[in-house]
């Protein structure tokens, strides 16, 4: 399945009439070149229209741009630039827009050639203001044609992450856990953010799994799941129902999704899924995730929203975890002191009970679910995809609402250590830089739940601009402080 937007973004370069419109002209020629030199030609369409000073320029622009199939714009200053049309056209745009700047070329050319866009940079940041017009302007604004081509680059993850939001679906089956009130999910800021849910019972779903007993397609997903598992399949039994709950799960995706474009799925996985379904969910909900539909556990909804996000920005799978345990001294000292540059505090585990897809593990075997298995009998625990976490930089993150409906998340960035976790489950070895800070003056402070998404790679620039650009208060945004920046809570003298 196709789970998320193409962005394509139309390039229209602005002029004001006292100014050469020749000037905006050849800057914006020069920027679509940059671009197409370096990144992929197909992200963006050079709109032949310049706005110089004209209302209806801009409405030839915003027909030409619909026209194209653009659902995303950046407005370029290519000189100081008209800041009515300009603006009006940031306005009317039915998409995200950014605004950008072009910088002077050289010393050489500043009488004729010389275009003012720094300047007019702050008179179309005043006049959207004026017009309550949203636009990304990203922190420096101004640069040269291969410049300016890199912040359209880093637009394009944000651009998509926010239209994929505006046309999803969360389904959900069933209520959180008995006694799992940090997975409460307050409704109306997902409405905010113009996400819709659909909500069933966990009965609509055993219906559902039950009519899909003897489908056809059952031993081709099988035969799938081996192919993914090889070595790791240690409980080949159990393969042909996760088969028939997958099949389940992407028949109700595409039979619910209705007008949305896209989907992703909260489920309650206990305790009586295992009882009565027979299996834990666990691998399946990796291997849909790994498609791009992610799936949380314990219908932790704002997780699932959380990985959404992550996995449109990364274009990556992401999975969900636990921030779960402490490192154990003895570990530390003998696999990370002295070899990396992390204190004990700055570590953690991270861990779920299996259900991080096989391409993120740096192994992997098919197992029962330990916990449930001390309560439960084993042959209806198994079900979880077991292994340690590939090491290598990633982005723990989250989008949460509070009980009162205020929007807040955190986002920092560290890695997972190529050490031995010596447990059981998904899990890796993580460390944060003043990890120990965050948790204290974020995680707990701002009363996060225990769940966090994570994406694999250094993502945090776009996270931040996309929580940033759907509403969230800056203010709300936590991230890993570095020593030097106290939190403001922070004992002084600790």
């Amino acid at each position: 399945m196709d789970n998320m937007p193409k962005v394509k973004i139309g390039i229209v370069a602005v002029s004001r009439d006292c100014f050469p419109e020749s000037l905006s002209v050849n800057r914006r020629k020069g920027l679509v070149e940059a671009y197409r030199g370096k990144y992929d030609p197909e992200d963006i369409y050079e709109c032949p229209v310049c706005i110089v000073e004209s209302e209806i320029h801009m409405v030839n622009a915003l027909e030409d741009l619909k026209k194209a199939g653009c659902n995303a714009l950046c407005v370029y200053l290519g000189n100081f630039g008209p800041e009515i049309s300009e603006t009006l056209l940031v306005k009317h745009f039915q998409g995200l827009a950014m605004v950008v700047a072009a910088a002077e070329e050289t010393q050489n050319d500043l009488v004729q050639g010389r275009g003012d866009a720094y300047c007019g940079m702050l008179n179309a940041s005043y006049n959207l203001a004026l017009r309550n017009a949203k636009a990304y302007i990203p922190e420096y604004p101004i640069g040269t044609f291969e410049e300016v081509a890199d912040m359209v680059h880093e637009f394009v993850p944000i651009a998509r992450a926010v239209i994929a939001l505006s046309q999803l679906k969360i389904i959900s089956f069933g209520p959180r856990p008995l006694n799992f009130l940090a997975c409460n999910a307050p409704i109306k800021q997902l409405y905010n953010l113009g996400v819709e849910i659909e909500e069933n019972s966990e009965l609509d779903l055993f219906e559902a799994y039950n009519k899909h007993e003897g489908d056809p397609r059952i031993p081709e997903v099988v035969k799938d799941m081996e192919a993914e598992l090889g070595d790791g399949n240690k409980k080949p039994e159990i393969l042909p129902k996760l088969a028939q709950y997958e099949l389940t799960l992407l028949d109700w995706v595409k039979d619910h999704k209705g007008y949305r474009k896209y989907v992703a799925i909260a489920g309650k996985c206990w305790p009586a899924f295992q009882t009565q379904f027979g299996f834990v969910p666990c691998y399946v909900n990796s291997r849909l995730t790994a498609q791009g539909i992610p799936v949380s556990c314990e219908v932790d909804i704002y997780g699932t929203l959380s990985e959404f996000i992550g996995t449109v920005v990364s274009q990556d799978t992401v999975t969900l975890l636990d921030i779960n345990n402490s490192v154990p001294k003895d570990m530390y000292k003998e696999s990370i002191e002295g070899k990396f540059d992390y204190t004990l505090k700055d570590t953690f585990m991270g861990f779920h009970c299996g259900n991080t897809a096989s391409g993120k593990l740096a192994f992997c075997e098919m197992k029962y679910q330990m916990i449930m298995a001390r309560a439960l009998p084993i042959e209806v625990t198994q079900g979880t995809l077991e292994g340690d976490i590939k090491p290598g930089s990633i982005t723990f993150y989250r989008l949460q609402s509070t009980a009162d409906n205020k929007l807040r998340a955190y986002i920092a960035q560290g890695e997972v250590l190529p050490v031995a976790t010596r447990s059981f489950g998904s899990i890796g070895v993580f460390a944060i830089p003043e990890m120990g800070r965050f948790y204290r003056h974020v995680l707990i402070e701002k009363n996060y739940p225990h769940h966090g998404a994570v994406a694999f790679g250094n993502y945090g620039k776009a996270l931040f601009e996309v929580f940033k650009y759907i509403g969230v208060d800056v203010e709300e945004i936590g991230y890993n402080q570095p020593k030097s920046v106290r939190y403001k809570t922070e004992n002084p003298f600790a």
